[in-house]
Formats: C-alpha cells, structure tokens, sequence
C-alpha cells in the first residue's frame, strides 16, 4: 500500500486493465463513491488514447487510478507488468497524479453484483465491458478508503 500525503479532493478517474479491454469509472473523493464509464480498447498494448484523451477533457480529474492485478498473496501476476506499463505511460502523458491500486478480488466482485442485479431484474445479460467498468468502479471506491484528503 502507499504511503501517500493528504490528496486533492474531487474526482478521480480509475482504470481496470486488461490486455483487450481497459475498464473506466470516474468517482468522487467527497463522496467516497464511484461509477462506471465506459471500456478502452487496449490493441496489442496500445490503449485508446483518443478516448481517455476526451475522458480527461470532459472530467478534468484531480488524479488517475490504475488497478494493479496480484495473486492472493500479492505476487506480481503475468499481467502486472503490463498494468504498470500503462502507469507510467499515463504519468508521461498527463500532469496530473497517478496512483497505483491493488486489485484483487474486484472483477470477481463486479461479476457477483452484476448477477445480483440481474437475479432482481435490474438488468439484461452481462457483456465484458460491464465487468470491466464496474471492477475499475469498485477498485476507485476501496482506493477512497484507503485515502486522506485535503481539507479546506
């Protein structure tokens, strides 16, 4: 976990990457809360940038958020160096704080509350993309947690 000073508060945007699809949600420090956005394409490494381009554009977040994939133990899988890549890509390519996130567990998650809501009819069938964008939610609301924020 880092050790991080108190940080701006309002909203962050968070990533959820994967080798073909990077899952997007903006949420708000304030509110401790997260939403899903939408999914990056990611082709052979190479993300989207047009569209996290116009993401940063629409939002203007105080700090980006990249989900680091690990093991239950907290070993470095196959894909966390590629998940660490895509950070250091976004710190050269914005001025604002990037910050690292573990990710454990936070597909499985999206993947039992999305059936949650199905199973109450709250939605039709799941694609991918919904897992992706509701793990990079559920990644940005544990970071909050795990957060100081300025205060005025």
């Amino acid at each position: 976990m880092q050790n991080l000073p108190p940080l701006e508060p309002g909203d962050y945007l968070c990533f959820d990457y994967g080798m073909v699809r990077i899952g997007m949600s903006i949420g708000n420090s304030l509110l401790g809360t997260a939403r899903p956005l939408s999914v990056v394409a990611n082709n052979s490494g190479t993300p989207d940038w047009e569209k996290i381009d116009r993401a940063m554009l629409d939002w203007q977040p105080k700090g980006l958020v990249v989900g680091i994939p690990v093991d239950l133990d907290g070993n470095a899988q196959e894909i966390t160096h590629h998940a660490k890549g895509f950070l250091k890509r976004l710190k050269k390519r914005y001025t604002v704080p990037v910050f690292s996130a573990d990710e454990r567990f936070s597909s499985v998650q999206a993947q039992q509350e999305l059936q949650k809501m199905r199973s109450r009819g709250q939605r039709g069938k799941t694609q991918h993309a919904d897992v992706d964008t509701l793990a990079a939610a559920l990644i940005l609301e544990q970071w909050f947690t795990t957060c100081t924020f300025k205060s005025d």
